[in-house]
């Protein structure tokens, strides 16, 4: 299957975006939603988390509420998103709150996203809500900043269903008074949440990627327009993609190598080429699993996945004779290994190779310390 195919949706799609939890996201859903409803449009509520907040409950009001389904496992019953009852129901637009979640196991989908996807491909409209930790190009970034690795994470191809992203914003120092007010968190989480994640600097750089994200998607979008309204008079056809090129192996940073080439290749509209070299020998299971990961993580970003066996001169070499096979014109490589000793410095990288005779392409080199 095409991946468009995969992401291919019927109703629209609005996606609210915070720094942060407790910027306001669900009361916004709310709010507007009641606003939709005095409008006469059949709104209804399919999973929603107050989260015990007194203001955001008020703001259900009048809404219907459809009831949540109850998923057994493990002897204990569990309440989850019922999405053939919303189905069944058949409204115009649907709430369903915190996007980044993993269903029970025995749901019929694995993640939230998923949920919402299949009643997209039904033609409901879904308003739902997320914060930018959980986009799954940021993860590098984000435990970078804060030190937490986000488990919860949502493909930024699904994102990019979305009619419209609302950013919801509110300062550092307006999100930390909500929170010693009790009004994000119970008063026994406040002081350690203020000790961590919810440090003044971790906010702020979060508000930052928020931001960013939202005007790449106005850019985005707004490239998008220009570019449908002159095709049609254009005598010169449509322009050749750029193709970005990562090079990976089995080292954990390769995960960040393609996160980081997918950012480039998204913000130049460019194809996505993974690409890992092989070693000649036989690859261990635990090699070979981690050369899965890899590969899924690239279908992920719609990214195509392609190995190689080693070449006579090396990997640098072999680098060098796929970017030039697939006419590639930007190449990500990790900054390679610090082996010790004096004469590590006079040993020759793959990227010295790549460097020298990949004139063709721009290199991009990223340190293990960025994210």
């Amino acid at each position: 299957m095409d991946a468009n195919d995969v992401w291919s949706v019927h109703g629209r799609l609005t996606i609210y975006i915070g720094a942060a939890p407790g910027v306001g996201k669900t009361f916004r859903m709310l709010m507007d939603a009641n606003d939709m409803k005095k409008k006469g449009v059949d709104v209804v509520i399919g999973l929603i988390e107050t989260h015990g907040r007194k203001d955001t409950e008020e703001q259900i009001g009048d809404l219907e509420v459809l009831p949540l389904e109850n998923v057994l496992f493990e002897g204990h019953n569990y309440k989850e998103l019922d999405v053939e009852g919303i189905l069944m129901r058949g409204p115009e637009v649907v709430l369903i709150d915190e996007l980044a979640h993993s269903n029970v196991p025995g749901s019929r989908r694995q993640k939230r996203y998923q949920d919402i996807q299949y009643i997209l491909e039904h033609g409901i409209d879904v308003i739902t809500a997320v914060n930018v930790q959980h986009l799954e190009s940021l993860h590098d970034k984000v435990e970078h900043i804060t030190g937490v690795k986000v488990r919860e994470r949502v493909p930024d191809a699904f994102m990019d269903l979305a009619a419209e992203i609302k950013l919801i914003d509110v300062t550092p120092e307006t999100l930390q008074e909500r929170l010693r007010e009790g009004k994000i968190y119970a008063k026994d989480k406040i002081e350690r949440a203020l000790d961590n994640f919810f440090q003044q600097g971790n906010l702020s750089a979060l508000r930052e990627l928020a931001l960013l994200e939202v005007a790449d998607d106005v850019d985005q979008r707004l490239d998008k327009e220009r570019y449908s309204s002159s095709k049609s008079t254009s005598i010169y056809g449509t322009p050749g993609r750029e193709r970005i090129l990562v090079c990976v192996n089995y080292r954990p940073h390769s995960e960040k190598l393609i996160r980081r080439g997918w950012r480039i290749a998204d913000r130049l509209d460019a194809e996505l080429y993974v690409l890992a070299v092989l070693p000649t020998g036989e690859m261990s299971d635990t090699e070979r699993r981690d050369l899965k990961r890899l590969q899924n993580l690239c279908e992920e970003f719609d990214g195509i996945f392609i190995t190689s066996r080693v070449k006579e001169g090396g990997v640098g070499a072999t680098i060098v004779m796929v970017a030039e096979s697939l006419d590639i014109a930007q190449i990500v490589i990790g900054q390679p290994l610090d082996q010790g000793g004096w004469l590590s410095r006079f040993r020759r990288t793959p990227v010295d190779y790549v460097l020298e005779n990949a004139e063709f392409a721009d290199l991009h080199i990223v340190a293990h310390s960025r994210d």
